[in-house]
């Protein structure tokens, strides 16, 4: 656990307001920290290494089992200039560097790896119904650092090679139940070792259109939408995260090359994607589990960089592929494995499962109140 220096300026505010997530929200400039009333670890940080392990070893042989994917080893950093990296929501910037031994080119650390992993399953040949994932390392320096938010973030990529025919909302949400199933058999898995930590996610997951949130709370804003639909029905796939929304706007942001969020789909509504919410019972909010979706054709790979404003994309490598109809059809989504862990051991803080670095006075107040950042 390191600290960031001494020199910088954090400012605390906090607002010990009571309100109905029965939690104090402490803002540290643009950080937002949640500090849980009462609360207490249910494992010692020894314990919690152990379980931690449990979940990833268990979790990703599951997922590979229910998906038909195998562990392909993954990049840590990608060359500048071949569009294979992710802009997540097309404004974020890669952390970069020159290599010396190529000429000073340039190469960046990857946000995650949507692009990449349609590229190799073309490359290996992959058939419909089979896939791969990975180990997806990345440093994301844009991350408000928060309960929820690192600088390191580890997920499960993965994605899957599928037919023409398979790009509807059906195949999407069978999908998404064979993952919630897979969250649902780890966390019996974790009750059966520790049973003190007991399961909180339903029994089914609910599929909820964000256009239809839109229209049900137009007064609310997009994440005041999510916390009233996941409080609601503690698991949530919110589909269709990208595109404008009735009130012209859309739930939140998406880069045009990966996720389909424009061809309308058989339910009459935009968008092939979306997110796995749940409801954290220790936070008393919606929890992003995974971001995950139908990826672009060529055709609406070509309507989405002309809405974003970006068709010069359209002569980068992975683009050019994608347009000449020499990758496949795919879905993918990623997992985040330190999210996972710190949601099904009952933890109060990302930095309960994961060694990052926090600012000074967000590592007081967590150890304050009996959070121990690793």
């Amino acid at each position: 656990m390191f600290a960031q220096s001494k020199n910088a300026s954090y400012i605390c505010n906090v607002i010990k307001q009571k309100n109905s997530y029965n939690t104090f929200k402490k803002s540290t400039n643009s950080m937002s920290l949640i500090i849980p009333r009462k609360y207490r670890r249910k494992l010692l940080p020894e314990t919690t290494e152990v379980a931690i392990k449990m979940i990833k070893d268990t979790f990703q042989a599951t997922l590979a089992q229910e998906l038909n994917l195998r562990r392909v080893t993954a990049p840590l950093f990608l060359l500048t200039g071949t569009g294979l990296n992710d802009d997540l929501n097309g404004v974020e910037h890669a952390v970069s560097f020159t290599i010396d031994a190529m000429d000073s080119r340039k190469a960046e650390v990857v946000h995650s790896l949507a692009k990449w992993k349609r590229y190799k399953l073309g490359a290996y040949g992959i058939p419909p119904g089979y896939g791969l994932y990975t180990d997806m390392n990345a440093i994301r320096t844009f991350e408000d650092l928060d309960n929820l938010h690192s600088l390191y973030v580890d997920q499960w990529d993965w994605e899957k090679t599928i037919r023409e025919e398979d790009r509807n909302i059906s195949y999407l949400k069978d999908t998404v139940k064979k993952i919630y199933d897979s969250l649902r058999k780890v966390e019996h898995l974790v009750y059966e070792r520790f049973p003190h930590i007991t399961p909180t996610l339903p029994q089914e997951i609910t599929f909820i259109y964000a256009e239809d949130l839109a229209r049900q709370y137009p007064d609310l804003t997009p994440k005041e939408r999510e916390t009233e639909a996941t409080r609601k029905y503690g698991a949530i796939f919110l589909i269709g995260i990208g595109g404008d929304l009735c009130d012209g706007k859309p739930h939140d942001g998406r880069a045009p090359d990966y996720d389909d969020w424009s061809t309308i789909n058989e339910a009459g509504y935009a968008g092939l994607n979306g997110d796995i919410l749940l409801w954290n019972h220790v936070l008393d909010i919606p929890f992003e589990t995974s971001s995950m979706g139908i990826r672009v054709s060529p055709e609406s790979l070509r309507h989405q960089l002309e809405l974003r404003g970006c068709p010069e994309k359209a002569s980068l490598t992975f683009h050019r592929m994608l347009l000449d109809g020499e990758l496949p059809y795919t879905i993918g989504g990623g997992i985040g494995q330190s999210r996972l862990c710190m949601f099904l051991l009952h933890k109060a803080h990302i930095g309960e499962v994961q060694a990052s670095i926090w600012p000074e006075q967000q590592i007081k107040e967590c150890a304050a109140a009996g959070i121990e950042l690793l």
